[in-house]
């Protein structure tokens, strides 16, 4: 019987708030995460380009399990636009593909927004994570190939002007559901106002319960010496289940669900539970029916509701 290899790391859970520096990836910034802490697991819910400042949340170990639901969070942001010229990408790496000299002012800018608002269909950037053919479009857009991206349904809560700091430069602030390109915003907005501008300065400011509030500096984790300094610094694995509907466990239904078996609720636990249940969408699937279940003060299993009954989806190993 072969030995199950002991896994590199210690068992770290829970979540770091990263605020992420310029001029770092996403993927370097899990990484750094993973050796700070010395954890067995990582992973990032949400890209964050080099070229943007703020919010990147990092799982460890359990709350790797809980990424998905993240990924489906709405999202803030503050972004500046640099009138006069458009750039391949739509922001300041890019190389300048055309130019004007035409400055829209407050005024223009605030009448075009409405049309930016509420449900909307966007084109994403050529310069995109998405896949066309099984590649990245980034990639194709970097070798020159040509190609259509076509148009998806956004949300965009709130988008406003926050800032004017002279006729070459605006800055704006918006909440957005997923899927969302701050770039593309930019791309149609110069359009709509006959001109040409591109993003200079980007920060996410929020990702679900997940801001600027809560959120830590990657250089402050650097300067901690002691590994029990940065254990403080992390947020609960359940942080990123804010908008679930919760409930707690007693230690004999706590026991059945950590063994795989259903659990069969109160009418009223059922009621309370429905009341606060809403369409969701959840890595593709249908997650209208998930519940969290607690015990003891923390995350135990993610669970769908069923004819009264609780079926474990997801066990956390927490202990």
């Amino acid at each position: 019987m072969a030995r199950q290899r002991k896994k590199k790391g210690d068992a770290v859970s829970g979540w770091i708030n990263l605020d992420k520096p310029l001029d770092l990836g996403s993927t370097d910034a899990v990484s750094r995460i993973k050796r700070l802490f010395n954890a067995q697991k990582a992973g990032h819910a949400g890209t964050l380009d080099p070229l943007a400042s703020g919010i990147l949340p990092i799982a460890l170990g359990e709350a790797t399990k809980t990424v998905p639901f993240l990924m489906e969070a709405e999202k803030s942001y503050r972004f500046t636009i640099a009138w006069g010229s458009t750039t391949a990408s739509f922001d300041r790496e890019g190389e300048v593909i055309a130019s004007s000299d035409a400055r829209p002012t407050v005024d223009q800018v605030e009448a075009a927004l409405p049309a930016f608002r509420g449900e909307i269909m966007q084109v994403p950037p050529t310069f995109s994570a998405i896949k066309v053919d099984g590649q990245r479009a980034y990639d194709l857009a970097r070798e020159g190939v040509e190609f259509e991206l076509e148009a998806r349904p956004i949300v965009v809560h709130r988008l406003e002007v926050t800032e004017h700091a002279d006729a070459d430069h605006v800055t704006l602030e918006m909440d957005c559901g997923k899927g969302s390109y701050v770039r593309a915003v930019v791309r149609d907005l110069a359009s709509a106002l006959s001109a040409h501008g591109h993003v200079s300065a980007l920060r996410r400011t929020r990702v679900g319960a997940f801001s600027e509030e809560n959120a830590t500096p990657l250089e402050s984790l650097l300067e901690m010496e002691h590994i029990a300094d940065r254990l403080e610094t992390l947020l609960p694995v359940e942080t990123a289940l804010d908008d679930i509907p919760a409930l707690a466990l007693t230690t004999e239904d706590a026991f059945r669900l950590k063994q795989g078996r259903a659990i069969v609720l109160l009418p009223r636990q059922v009621e309370e539970l429905r009341a606060r249940l809403r369409p969701r969408s959840i890595a593709g699937h249908d997650g209208e029916r998930t519940v969290l279940t607690t015990f003891d003060g923390r995350a135990h299993a993610l669970c769908e509701l069923r004819a009264g009954r609780l079926s474990p989806t997801r066990i956390f190993h927490l202990d």
